[in-house]
């Protein structure tokens, strides 16, 4: 009986022993700024947190050897930047504030407290506000419609027309 004991208990005690089958790498970039405007001296905060994971697998083994090289996997980096100014702390995964185009008009979108505000001439302010998966809410004078970034940067809006019962899709490319 006590030999099972020392047995369990060595082998709960081993369990956290095990190799590590990741390589994680996180670092923080810090830049504070400090703007003078008409209204008084603004403190902005910028914290940039950069998480990088990158799965650990071995090549082949040859017979007879003890050690191996590991095989070059991808790395998935996420990155999270959070913004305080004047202690109002906002995260921003990314920063999609930037100049846009659709059937030939320039919209420029500029992040604001809750979400973005899409401007422009014509149409005046729309809102893009995000949702818990990473989608966004656009709502303007005449539609509502929601939203995402695609892997370029587009703004992809997708609209419900109840009258025809189809969804619509509209492209503002990024411009660079």
């Amino acid at each position: 009986m006590k030999t099972i004991i020392v047995g369990a208990i060595a082998i709960l005690f081993s369990l956290n022993i095990q190799s590590q089958n990741q390589n994680k790498k996180t670092e923080t970039i810090t830049k504070t700024t400090t703007v003078k405007d008409d209204k008084g001296e603004h403190v902005v905060v910028k914290k940039e947190e950069i998480k990088e994971i990158q799965n650990i697998k071995l090549q082949e083994v040859p017979s007879g050897t003890l050690n191996t090289n590991i095989q070059p996997t991808p790395t998935q980096a996420t990155v999270t930047t959070s913004v305080n100014v004047d202690g109002q702390e906002r995260v921003v995964d990314v920063d999609h504030s930037a100049y846009y185009s659709y059937n030939g008009e320039k919209y420029q979108v500029l992040a604001d407290n809750s979400g973005y505000k899409v401007t422009n001439n014509m149409s005046g302010i729309s809102l893009l506000r995000r949702t818990s998966n990473n989608n966004y809410i656009y709502k303007n004078k005449d539609k509502i419609s929601v939203g995402h970034f695609d892997a370029d940067g587009n703004l992809i809006l997708e609209t419900y027309d109840d009258k025809m019962d189809t969804i619509t899709v509209e492209v503002f490319n990024l411009q660079k």
